[in-house]
């Protein structure tokens, strides 16, 4: 079971990283170009490289905040229905035993409000046993997926619509 476990995690740390960060990334490059482009498109000299590359820098970080919390939602529905080490995890509906074989996002709300507050409280934990002085988002999606693998554990059990079964 903790294969099963560390494999559901390693697969969601995956998908969480590449997405938030591929969209964060997308979303700077756009407003960098945009900028560059609202200034008159000057020649990229070294200097004018070096702005651009700070203004990246700079929105990057705002703009994977935001790209974490989209991933973290999206990323929750592609959890259930995997075979992963002969298990996998189902969602169920409420108030019945029929299992969601295709899971929409409308179906993940009741289950992500209730994740997404154990990862808040997962997290916080971290934060005060670290102790840190400085947090930044660097920090902070490290202290996420600490905390995710966790989660799953614990969501399991707190969360009836959630279930583990074999295949």
């Amino acid at each position: 079971m903790i294969k099963f476990y560390f494999l559901l995690w390693l697969k969601w740390a995956i998908r969480l990283s590449v997405t938030s960060i591929f969209f964060a990334s997308l979303v700077t490059f756009l407003i960098t170009f945009y900028t560059y482009v609202s200034i008159g498109s000057p020649p990229l000299a070294e200097e004018n490289i070096s702005a651009l590359i700070k203004i990246f820098n700079f929105w990057f970080v705002i703009a994977w905040s935001f790209t974490l919390l989209i991933s973290l939602f999206r990323g929750i529905k592609y959890i259930f229905n995997d075979c992963i080490n002969g298990y996998e995890l189902k969602l169920f509906e409420c108030a019945s035993d029929e299992v969601i074989d295709v899971i929409g996002y409308g179906d993940l709300i009741k289950v992500w409000r209730k994740w997404i507050m154990l990862m808040i409280w997962l997290v916080a934990i971290l934060m005060i046993v670290t102790m840190f002085n400085f947090y930044n988002i660097y920090a902070l999606f490290g202290f996420i997926l600490v905390s995710g693998y966790f989660s799953f554990i614990i969501m399991i059990s707190k969360c009836k619509k959630v279930k583990i079964q074999k295949c």
